[in-house]
């Protein structure tokens, strides 16, 4: 069943990462176009996850956005979108198919919406990663039809959930002192920007927009995550930054023209992507992903194990008490005089709280 095809599901899940570094793209593996790719099975056949797979799999070297209903209801019967974190590659496939083909969009939407009510989710959120320019309009005009999902395409419309075009790359590191006043619950209340958060689900989102088009947009995307690979003091962070340096080489070691577009790209990138971009390029065209992989676990076990790099830093300041904040440097991050530069050392619980992951 389409379980078996779930990779980057759970960002915080430690026990599946091991697993997530040893498949592609949730089942989704990116395959070069192959004589017997070429020729589609007939819409009859695409009723199991198998071949619904291989025709997602083939479809950008031979698009046939007609047969996209019947897909969306095939997987529909089948459960495939009862887990939202397992179901980010055909939310991205389906809203890649939209994107590239808004003439018949809104036709093709319709068909789709026959499908049981609880997944009408899935339909939502590809109208609105799809990147169309009429999106809002499109939800506005099937919103009747989807009752159950009202409540997500307010928000959507009124821009209380993000698109594709909202992602939190971060690119900013917060500071030691940020870290601690969110930590303390120092900060003066803002309202911040409505962002999404870099996960592997995302990740999966994009590769499924990446095999509807054969486009640059969702591979630049995935690029941009290149960097969280170095995160030293976020476990999810990290997994993500793995997540997308992994898939990107595993699939540009099939896909000759992928990695045709890794080496442009590469010439156009800020130092700190083209550093994990070049091991990617690299990896792919001496295929040692074994390496990668193992690179990226024991990375990963490490963080979990000695904690974020910045207490470990932090910890040469000395140690001021277990769970102990000098009032200096609370005042310091209460008024943001981060110029004092006082040597304060938050321990515990208190500074890895963050670090939290769900295990299976």
């Amino acid at each position: 069943m389409v379980a078996a095809h779930r990779v980057w599901s759970c960002s915080r899940c430690a026990a599946a990462i091991a697993v997530a570094l040893g498949l592609v793209a949730s089942g989704l593996v990116v395959m070069p176009m192959t004589s017997a790719m070429a020729v589609q099975p007939p819409a009859s056949a695409l009723n199991s996850t198998t071949a619904i797979l291989a025709w997602i799999n083939a479809y950008r070297h031979r698009p046939e956005p007609d047969k996209l209903p019947e897909v969306v209801h095939t997987l529909s019967s089948m459960q495939a979108f009862k887990d939202a974190e397992s179901s980010g590659p055909y939310v991205g496939f389906i809203a890649g198919v939209l994107g590239n083909n808004p003439a018949s969009a809104e036709a093709l939407i319709a068909k789709m919406l026959s499908i049981d009510p609880a997944d009408h989710w899935v339909v939502v959120r590809a109208i609105v990663y799809s990147g169309l320019p009429h999106w809002r309009e499109l939800l506005a005009t099937f919103v009747d039809r989807m009752a159950t999902r009202r409540a997500m395409v307010d928000k959507y419309l009124d821009g209380k959930l993000p698109t594709l075009e909202q992602i939190d790359y971060r690119t900013m590191k917060p500071s030691v002192f940020d870290k601690i006043k969110s930590t303390l619950h120092l900060e003066k209340e803002h309202s911040k920007p409505i962002e999404m958060e870099p996960t592997p689900e995302l990740i999966d989102v994009l590769w499924g927009y990446y095999l509807a088009t054969g486009a640059y947009g969702p591979i630049e995307r995935v690029v941009k995550l290149l960097p969280l690979a170095n995160d030293k003091d976020n476990v999810d962070s990290l997994t993500t930054g793995s997540a997308a340096k992994f898939t990107l080489a595993s699939n540009a070691v099939r896909d000759a023209d992928l990695l045709k577009m890794l080496k442009w790209a590469d010439k156009s990138q800020s130092k700190e992507v083209k550093a994990v971009l070049d091991d990617v390029i690299e990896t792919a065209e001496t295929v040692d992903t074994v390496r990668m992989r193992q690179e990226s676990l024991a990375a990963i076990e490490e963080l979990k194990s000695k904690g974020p790099n910045s207490k470990r830093e932090l910890s040469g300041w000395g140690q001021v008490g277990e769970g102990a904040l000098s009032m200096g440097c609370v005042v310091a991050a209460a008024t943001g005089q981060i110029e004092l530069g006082l040597p304060c050392v938050l321990g515990g619980a208190a500074y890895t709280a963050g670090l939290q992951y769900v295990t299976h």
